[in-house]
């Protein structure tokens, strides 16, 4: 079992930062790849932002330049930092991590897990 418990989220005015956090605990032998969604009320979950193993990320044109991703490989943890918050940013974010289970670590193949999710508003 694998699992992602993700933090940090809260209500923040306009112009505010917040750094959200997603560690990965359970069965794994190697994180391949860690991100970061969201999905607002009405709208599809997309993607905000990714980062690889060898550290190269991607991030949406929306938040490019306000939010950072980074992650810490040896706390099996992604980070978020999100500064500049918009009204635009509320929604729910969620972590997902591509692991490869220990228990199958022999087949050399990922599975992408979710965390709960965690609510981010911003508002004044």
């Amino acid at each position: 079992q694998v699992q992602l418990v993700e933090s940090g989220g809260d209500l923040v005015q306009p112009g505010g930062s917040l750094r959200l956090s997603c560690a990965a605990s359970g069965d794994i032998f190697s994180i391949t790849a860690m991100g970061w969604y969201r999905q607002a009320p009405g709208k599809e979950r997309e993607l905000v932002a990714s980062i690889r193993s060898g550290a190269s990320t991607n991030y949406a044109d929306s938040v490019k330049g306000r939010f950072t991703i980074s992650r810490d490989n040896a706390k099996n943890t992604v980070y978020l930092q999100m500064n500049s918050l918009k009204p635009e940013d509320t929604a729910v974010y969620y972590c997902n991590a591509d692991i490869v289970p220990r228990s199958t670590w022999y087949r050399g193949t990922s599975n992408r897990y979710w965390g709960q999710g965690t609510q981010v508003t911003v508002s004044s």
